[in-house]
C-alpha cells in the first residue's frame, strides 16, 4: 500500500498494538509496529456474528503483514454490539425488582411526553425492558437520608425471583429507592438472587447509577441487565476466538466517555458500552486536529449506515452526563456524539407525495449498494457517489471490492430519476444534496442549538465517506477550513489505540456548600480514588503512570439540574473556587448566574492512564511514496459546478509535504476517497494531512 505511513514490512521479534473498529458496514483494522509505522485495511463487517470478523482480521494481519498473533502486545476493540442490542430489540429477557409501590417508575417515567398528540397513547419509556408481568416489587424502604424504615423482606425477594425464574429470565435488575444513599438492601437482594440462581446475572442500581432521580436510575439499571448477557456472550467468544488464535494480549474495550478499559472489567457495567465506537471516532478526530495545529474541532465520522457528529472545543470533546439511545434517556458518562442515520449505505427513496428521501434505512455491507454487486436493489448514497464521478470503480476500498457503475445508474434510475421525472445525474446529485443537508442539521444541533458558532470550529471528516461530502457540509455551514487527517477511513480504529485507560467512580452528595468542608471532600473522594486504583491494579497499571481529576456536580439549592465542575483538592479555598467556577459555568450555559446559596449533587473521580502519544501512528514522520501524485482526470458533477467538471485525480500517498492544489480534484486512497470541490484549495501539512481552505470561487473547465 503506497504511501501509508510506514517503517518497513512488519516481521519476527516485533511487537504490534492492534485496534479493531467493527462498523454497519466495515470493520476497520490498524496496527501499529513496536519500531514505528502504520498498517490499515478495511474488511467487511459480518452482520450476524460482529466477532467473526474481528477474528478474521487477526488472521488476515498474519496472512498480509506477517503480524504474529502472539506478538501483538495491545488488542482494543470498539463495538457497537450493546448499541444494536437495544436498538434490534435483542436484548436478553430481563426481570426488574423494585421497592414496594414502585415497580411502574420504569413506565410512568417523568409523565411527560413528546408527542402530545399522537392519535395512540404508546409508552414514551423502555417499557420493552421489562413488561409488566416481570416487574415486580418487594416490601422494603430507606429513608431520604439513607435510613432503613422498613427492613428488607427477604422471603419477599426469594418469592420473587422464583416468579421470575420461572419466566426465564437471563438477568434481574434491583432498584430500590434511595439505594444510592444506602446499598445494603440491593446487595443483599443480590445475594439471594446468587444462592437461588447462580446462573443470572444481577444489576444494581446502586453499583450502575449511584445517583438521586429514581426513574434515571431505575432506567439505566434495566439497561445495563437488558445487555450484560449478551456483551458477557459476545466478550466470551472473543476472548475464547483470540485464545486460539493465540494474541498474546488481552482484549481492551473502549468505553462511551473515551476511555478503554479490559473486557473482564467492561463485563461489569456493560452499559457504558453504549457509544464505544463512535467514541473512538472522537478521539482520533481530536487527535488528527492536534496534530495540524487545530484544536477547536466538529468531527463528523460518515460510515455505511451512520454519521457520529461531536464537538471538540479547545482540544476536548464534550463529555455528557446523560446520553439518547433510540429516542430513550441513558443516564452514563459518554462523549456527547449525535448519531443519525446518514451513510454511504443510506437508501434514497421517493415517498407518497413525490418527494427525494434519503435514509435512515441503510442497505449495510449485505447486501450492500446496488453497485457492490451482492444483489442489492435500491438506491443509495455510494450509487450516487459513483454516478456523480467521485468514487473509481477499480479502487474502492483499495481495490478489495469492485464496483459496478452499470448497476448504480440502473437502480438510480429506475427507483429516483425516472418517479421524479429528471436526468440521472441531477438525480443523483439530489441524494447528495439531501444527506448534506440532513447532516448540516446534525452539526447545527451540537453547535448552533447550543449557543456555538460552527463557522469559528475546523471540520474534521471521518469514516470512508466523510472526505467525500466534508466540502459540501463546510460550504453549507459556512465553515472555511476542513482538515483531513492520514487516515481518515479508519480513524476510528486509530482512535481506539490512542486513548486511554480510564475509570470512573461517582457518588450521590447531598449537603450544602456552607455546610461542606475541605476535609469532608478528601474524605469523599478518597473513597471514590479507591475504586478507581482497584479498577487499575486489575489492568495492571502502576499509581505513579495515572492521572487523576476530580468532578462534582453542582446546582443552585432549589435547582433540579446540575452543571458539572472541576474540583481542586489541593487548594486550600478549594469551596470559594468551587462555588465561582458554577457561577462561570451557569452563566456560560444559561446567559446568566446570581450568587446566591449552592450545593452538591454528585462526586466524581475519573483515574486516567494516558495512551503513547504515538500509538496511533499519525505522529510519525510522513515519507510520500515515490512517483507522480497524478493520476489523471474524470469528470465529477457538484451542487455548485454547474455540470460535470474535469477533476485532477491525486494519489494521496504520494502527495509531498508543501505541496498545493485546487478543486476541483479529487484525492484517493485505499481507506476514503477526498472531493475538493472548486471554491478550495488543498495543502499538504508536513504530516500528511491535507489542509482545505475555502477561497470563495467557483471554478472547473465543463465537460
Amino acid at each position: 500500500m503506497n504511501g501509508k505511513v510506514e517503517a518497513g514490512v512488519p516481521g519476527a521479534g516485533r511487537t504490534f498494538c492492534v485496534g479493531v473498529d467493527v462498523g454497519g458496514t466495515f470493520t476497520d483494522v490498524v496496527c501499529r509496529g513496536g519500531e514505528g509505522g502504520l498498517l490499515l485495511v478495511k474488511i467487511p463487517t459480518t452482520r450476524a456474528d460482529p466477532s467473526a470478523g474481528v477474528l478474521h482480521a487477526v488472521r488476515y494481519m498474519a496472512g498480509h503483514w506477517g503480524v504474529a498473533p502472539e506478538a501483538i502486545a495491545r488488542f482494543v476493540h470498539g463495538t457497537t454490539v450493546a448499541t444494536n442490542a437495544v436498538l434490534e430489540r435483542k436484548g436478553a429477557r430481563i426481570g426488574l425488582i423494585t421497592t414496594e409501590g414502585f415497580r411502574d417508575v420504569l413506565e410512568i417515567g417523568r409523565q411527560s411526553r413528546r408527542a402530545v398528540y399522537r392519535a395512540i397513547l404508546a409508552p414514551e419509556t423502555p417499557v420493552f425492558l421489562a413488561p409488566g408481568r416481570l416487574r415486580r416489587e418487594v416490601p422494603e424502604r430507606l429513608s431520604a437520608s439513607g435510613e432503613v424504615l422498613t427492613p428488607l423482606d427477604e422471603d419477599a425477594v426469594r418469592r420473587e425471583v422464583a416468579a421470575l425464574a420461572a419466566e426465564n429470565v437471563k438477568a434481574i435488575a434491583v432498584s430500590f429507592l434511595f439505594s444510592y444513599l444506602n446499598p445494603a438492601h440491593e446487595r443483599r437482594a443480590a445475594d439471594i438472587i446468587r444462592e437461588m440462581h447462580p446462573g443470572l446475572m444481577v444489576s444494581l442500581s446502586s453499583e450502575v447509577d449511584p445517583a438521586f432521580r429514581e426513574y434515571e436510575r431505575t432506567c439505566i439499571t434495566a439497561f445495563d441487565a437488558y445487555v450484560k448477557p449478551v456483551i458477557d456472550r459476545y466478550l466470551e467468544i472473543m476472548e475464547g476466538g483470540l485464545g486460539v488464535e493465540k494474541v498474546g494480549s488481552p482484549l481492551q474495550i473502549m468505553q462511551s466517555r473515551g476511555g478503554v478499559a479490559s473486557s473482564r472489567i467492561a463485563r461489569r457495567r456493560p452499559v457504558r458500552l453504549f457509544l464505544s465506537g463512535p467514541a473512538a471516532g472522537v478521539i482520533g478526530g481530536r487527535m488528527a486536529g492536534a496534530i495540524a495545529g487545530y484544536d477547536d474541532l466538529i468531527t463528523i465520522d460518515i460510515g455505511g449506515t451512520s454519521a457520529d457528529i461531536a464537538l471538540v472545543e479547545r482540544g476536548k470533546p464534550l463529555i455528557a452526563d446523560e446520553g439518547n439511545l433510540d429516542g430513550y434517556a441513558v443516564r452514563v458518562p459518554m462523549v456527547d456524539v449525535n448519531s443519525i442515520g446518514a451513510g454511504g449505505g443510506s437508501i434514497a427513496w421517493v415517498d407518497a407525495a413525490g418527494s427525494l428521501r434519503v435514509g435512515p434505512r441503510s442497505a449495510g455491507s449485505e447486501p450492500g449498494p446496488a453497485c457492490y454487486g451482492r444483489g442489492g436493489d435500491e438506491a443509495t448514497v455510494t450509487d450516487a457517489s459513483v454516478v456523480l464521478g467521485y468514487l473509481d470503480p477499480e479502487y474502492f476500498a483499495a481495490g478489495s471490492l469492485r464496483l459496478h457503475p452499470a448497476l448504480a445508474r440502473d437502480v438510480l434510475e429506475r427507483r429516483i430519476a425516472a418517479p421524479l421525472g429528471m436526468p440521472l445525474a441531477r438525480a443523483a446529485l439530489g441524494v447528495h444534496r439531501v444527506l448534506n443537508a440532513n447532516m448540516a442539521e446534525g452539526i447545527r444541533f451540537v453547535s448552533v442549538k447550543r449557543g456555538v458558532d460552527p463557522r469559528r470550529f475546523s471540520l474534521v471528516p471521518l469514516g470512508g465517506g466523510g472526505p467525500v461530502h466534508a466540502c459540501a457540509l463546510a460550504r453549507e455551514l459556512d465553515i472555511e477550513r476542513v482538515i483531513v487527517p492520514l487516515h481518515p477511513g479508519v480513524l476510528s480504529a486509530a482512535g481506539l489505540l490512542a486513548a486511554p485507560v480510564e475509570h470512573e467512580a461517582a457518588a450521590a452528595y447531598h449537603a450544602g456548600f456552607d455546610s461542606v468542608t475541605r476535609a469532608d471532600l478528601v474524605r469523599e473522594f478518597a473513597g471514590l480514588d479507591a475504586q478507581c486504583r482497584a479498577l487499575m491494579r486489575i489492568e495492571g497499571i502502576a499509581p505513579d503512570a495515572v492521572d487523576v481529576q476530580h468532578l462534582a456536580d453542582v446546582c443552585y439549592v432549589g435547582q433540579s439540574y446540575h452543571l458539572q465542575v472541576p474540583v481542586t483538592l489541593a487548594a486550600a479555598d478549594v469551596l470559594a473556587r468551587l462555588r465561582r467556577d458554577f457561577y462561570a459555568a451557569h452563566n456560560l450555559v444559561y446567559g446568566h448566574s446570581v450568587e446566591g446559596a449552592v450545593k452538591f449533587v454528585n462526586l466524581r473521580s475519573v483515574h486516567q492512564c494516558a495512551a503513547d502519544p504515538g500509538a496511533a501512528g499519525e505522529r510519525d514522520r510522513y515519507v510520500p511514496a515515490p512517483g507522480d501524485p497524478v493520476k489523471g482526470e474524470r469528470a465529477v458533477l457538484t451542487a455548485h459546478s454547474g455540470g460535470f467538471v474535469r477533476a485532477t485525480v491525486y494519489e494521496r500517498g504520494r502527495l509531498a509535504p508543501g505541496a498545493a492544489f485546487a478543486g476541483p480534484a479529487i484525492v484517493e486512497q485505499p481507506d476514503s476517497t477526498t472531493v475538493v470541490e472548486a471554491g478550495w484549495r488543498t495543502e499538504v501539512a508536513a504530516s500528511g494531512t491535507l489542509v482545505l481552505s475555502f477561497e470563495g470561487a467557483c471554478g472547473g473547465a465543463p465537460e
